[in-house]
C-alpha cells in the first residue's frame, strides 16, 4: 500500500458549483476556503481531485 500523500487545497469557492461536485469536495475533507488537507494517493483520490481540479490547488 502506497504512503504517499497529496496536498490539497480549496481555492474557489463551491457556491454555484453542481451538487456532485459541492460533494466531491466534501468527500475529499474540505470544508472552508484555503483549507488543505493531506489525502492518501490512490486512485479514488486522484479521480476525485481531477473531477474537481477547477476548485482545488494540488501539490506533492
Amino acid at each position: 500500500m502506497s504512503d504517499k500523500k497529496i496536498e490539497v487545497t480549496l481555492v474557489k469557492s463551491v457556491i454555484g458549483t453542481k451538487q456532485s461536485h459541492r460533494a466531491t469536495v466534501r468527500g475529499l475533507g474540505l470544508r472552508r476556503l484555503n483549507q488543505t488537507v493531506a489525502l492518501v494517493d490512490t486512485p479514488e483520490v486522484r479521480g476525485m481531485i481531477n473531477k474537481v481540479a477547477y476548485l482545488l490547488k494540488s501539490e506533492g
